[in-house]
């Protein structure tokens, strides 16, 4: 009798361990669908900044505006690849990097993400040239990065969300980033004006 409750155990132990490894093997679902939405929204709002940025040589912009304009396409092209990633190694839905951006779902009237140019907005830029690109320019991507700081506002008040490390660094270095880019793209647009003067 004591072999047989030996055995048992023995199995019992057994299928503990196959079980506690199939367990360890496929990892816990830590985000939300508002990280999803989050990351997918993002693609979108970045693509509109990069289209933005690019614009700048052929627009006439000022060097220092053409600097600002080559490290957003930069940092933005690299988020917008781990975003990209992210979503893909999850299985979920990968967006293109349409720059006319994400709308956002579940209203009765479609809206763009925060701080988003409209398509007329677009097209007044675009039409810009020289110093009125660079005021324009300007104008446009504070509102642009104020917006994408007002996306992590709100990913961050929903609760659970933001617990996934990479997402949680990720909107903590697009609120710091956009945040110095903001304060020094004001500056900028406050010594054009002087000048205008």
């Amino acid at each position: 009798m004591s072999r047989q409750i030996a055995i048992v155990l023995a199995l019992a132990t057994f299928c503990a361990c196959a079980t506690g490894g199939a367990q360890a093997a496929a990892p816990a679902k830590n985000y939300t669908p508002a990280d999803v939405h989050f990351l997918a929204g993002m693609i979108g709002h970045h693509a509109q900044a990069i289209q933005m940025a690019k614009w700048a040589p052929s627009h006439g912009a000022s060097p220092a505006v053409r600097v600002l304009c080559e490290r957003i396409v930069v940092a933005q092209t690299d988020e917008i690849a781990f975003a990209q990633r992210w979503l893909r190694e999850h299985g979920e839905y990968v967006p293109p990097a349409d720059p006319r951006g994400h709308i956002m779902q579940g209203m009765d009237q479609p809206m763009l993400m925060p701080g988003m140019l409209t398509p007329e907005q677009m097209a007044q830029l675009d039409a810009a040239r020289g110093p009125e690109f660079d005021r324009l320019f300007l104008t446009f991507m504070i509102q642009h990065h104020q917006g994408a700081i007002t996306m992590v506002q709100q990913l961050l008040a929903v609760p659970g969300a933001a617990q996934d490390g990479p997402i949680f660094r990720f909107a903590s270095d697009v609120n710091a980033d956009q945040t110095t880019e903001i304060n020094r793209m004001t500056l900028m647009l406050d010594d054009l004006k002087r000048s205008s003067q």
